[in-house]
């Protein structure tokens, strides 16, 4: 296909669909004549894939090059390739102890969140490397649950351990082995970002009928 179809099919702009080459996100098409080129459906997948990067993912150019990079070199493992893309979307916690502006204070509470997350990963035996982001923020969130006045015990851990190891196990287990590294990478996107959405948007929902259930049926949006 021309690069005008490409555009079409894509719901990208000629230029977007150029800068995105420029910047080696997409692989230039087959070279036809001195200014023309043809394309086929493996950059439309490419385009499909950064164009979710950039709208999902908000992710800057640099770090789509490197998830690309990856999708497109064999040698990296599908775990790997699942890592970089997840570390990449985040969310991104500055640590208060690496800020010397932080008071001591709260960059001790910060310490001591960290260590207790740490062992929570390894209470859980979870296969967990040091870098993921995600452990900042449960860490963070330690902080702001003690400064609320709310322990932390693995008691009220557990029924959140349980759920997050169940909704992750059913979305690695519905990518296949076999599956195109691109899709893979696709799939690890809408789950990281937008199903998220929906264990939120479904954890509320829950909440409003287990309070129903135990204190009554007074409609708790009146009056707003």
């Amino acid at each position: 296909m021309k690069i005008s179809e490409l555009s079409d099919r894509s719901g990208l702009t000629i230029q977007t669909i150029k800068f995105y080459i420029r910047e080696g996100l997409l692989p230039k098409g087959t070279a036809t004549g001195a200014t023309r080129a043809e394309y086929d459906e493996r950059h439309l997948e490419r385009l499909r894939l950064v164009r979710a990067l950039r709208e999902v993912g908000d992710l800057p150019v640099a770090a789509i090059r490197r998830i690309v990079a990856a999708v497109d070199d064999e040698d990296v493992g599908m775990h790997r390739l699942f890592g970089i893309t997840q570390y990449a979307i985040g969310p991104h916690v500055d640590p208060p102890d690496q800020d010397p502006a932080a008071p001591e204070d709260l960059a001790a509470q910060w310490r001591a969140a960290r260590r207790d997350v740490d062992a929570l990963i390894g209470e859980l035996g979870w296969r967990v490397t040091e870098r993921a982001p995600a452990r900042d923020l449960l860490a963070q969130t330690f902080v702001a649950l003690r400064r609320l006045g709310f322990p932390i015990t693995l008691a009220d851990l557990l029924p959140y351990t349980r759920a997050a190891t169940a909704v992750a196990e059913h979305e690695i287990g519905a990518v296949a082995a076999d599956a195109p590294r691109t899709r893979a990478v696709h799939a690890m996107l809408v789950s990281t970002v937008l199903y998220e959405q929906v264990l939120t948007a479904l954890h509320r929902l829950a909440q409003e009928d287990a309070s129903a259930r135990r204190f009554g049926e007074d409609d708790p949006g009146a009056g707003n």
